[in-house]
């Protein structure tokens, strides 16, 4: 499948007035009206009315520029040869309502149908949110019956062509009308449209060819998702019945909170603590990252809101896959207990300031060095 923006002709950086015009452009040149007998005419006059219907809203665009054609998807069957799993058909009709307009479309198509698409939640920490990679998990789904091998069908018997369709999966109804006859036709009420019936269905399955059970998947992870986004497995959700193709599951993540680490798009910020002499004389501070550990040099008379970025060290963009920044922010820790010679040392540390400070009396033998003094 051709890039959306290639297919209207624009840049990545096009303005929704950009995007409408080229459309109106290509839409014209390409619109079987204007093109009769002409199929290739069609199908690009379906390209860039897909292409128009996505970029042209702006969560579509959105979604599309970060996953590609699988982000604008919200279901669909598999397409021959289509790395995303479907094909140009198939994302026309999710637009515009089920059948091909320009009836290319195929009909009564017979055989077991497709599952149904299904939606689990995955659980990630923020270090396989950063580094991406392959996640292993569990889910409850329709699963292929191990006894008939999803055929439905008891042992020694196969489905049989259904003898009221003919095998075709659809039925035709002619009627009389002030307009001539009319012939309309819709699925097969006896085989469910399949073109086969199941004469000894299995006793597991009860003719299902399919019972619920767990699955064990695996999922690439793209460096840089976030909470509620989804990514699609095409083909790998329930399976459909007696032996259809299977549907897809569609996997939403969610990203557990780090106890160091809070994101915010593609950066993360953290909080580190030193004492009030660090901040006033300096310090060195080695701060752990999810890579490695960094060291930062606080200079003396570093304040309390003080932020020290990491360049590089941050989440990546889902997009560019360019990483983000990582803000360090420190907080300044007083002690809340002090020694006599501590007290001492400040105390005269703030009468050299010149600040106004609380006497401090501390404990019996302070009470009693005041007694003589």
């Amino acid at each position: 499948m051709r890039d959306f923006y290639e297919v209207l002709g624009i840049g990545r950086d096009a303005t929704d007035d950009d995007i409408k015009k080229a459309y109106r452009k290509l839409a014209r040149e390409n619109h079987p009206d204007a093109n009769p007998d002409d199929a290739e005419a069609v199908e690009r006059f379906k390209e860039i009315s897909v292409a128009n219907e996505v970029l042209s809203d702006p969560d579509k665009r959105r979604r599309y520029d970060q996953f590609g054609p699988e982000g604008v998807m919200p279901g669909g069957g598999g397409g021959g040869g289509d790395p995303f799993g479907f094909d140009l058909n198939d994302l026309f009709s999710t637009f515009f309502g089920g059948g091909d307009p320009f009836g290319s479309g195929r009909r009564g198509q017979s055989g077991p149908p497709r599952g149904s698409d299904a939606e689990t939640t995955l659980d990630l920490q923020l270090n396989e949110v950063v580094f991406g990679g392959t996640k292993r998990f569990d889910v409850t789904m329709p699963v292929a019956c191990g006894v008939c091998d999803g055929s439905g069908c008891q042992e020694g018997t196969h489905p049989q062509t259904c003898p009221t369709c003919s095998g075709s999966g659809e039925v035709r109804q002619v009627r009389r009308s002030i307009l001539g006859q009319l012939v309309t036709s819709g699925p097969c009420s006896a085989c469910d449209g399949t073109g086969q019936i199941v004469p000894s269905p299995c006793g597991t399955c009860r003719g299902d060819g399919r019972v619920r059970g767990p699955r064990d998947l695996e999922v690439e992870i793209p460096p840089g998702i976030d909470t509620g986004q989804r990514l699609r497995l095409t083909g790998r959700g329930p399976a459909g019945p007696r032996g259809g193709p299977a549907g897809d599951l569609y996997v939403t993540v969610r990203v557990a909170p780090h106890p160091d680490f809070e994101r915010d798009g593609d950066d993360l910020h953290t909080l580190r603590t030193i004492a009030m002499t660090q901040a006033a004389l300096g310090t060195t501070l080695v701060v752990s990252t999810l890579d490695d550990d960094h060291t930062i040099e606080v200079p003396a008379g570093t304040q309390p809101s003080k932020v020290f970025r990491l360049q590089g060290i941050g989440v990546p963009s889902l997009r560019s896959g360019r990483r983000g920044d990582l803000h360090v922010h420190i907080n300044l820790e007083v002690p809340t207990k002090l020694s006599q010679d501590e007290a001492e040392m400040l105390t005269r540390f703030a009468e050299l300031r010149g600040e106004e400070v609380h006497e401090h009396r501390d404990g019996l033998f302070a009470r009693i060095r005041s007694a003589f003094q």
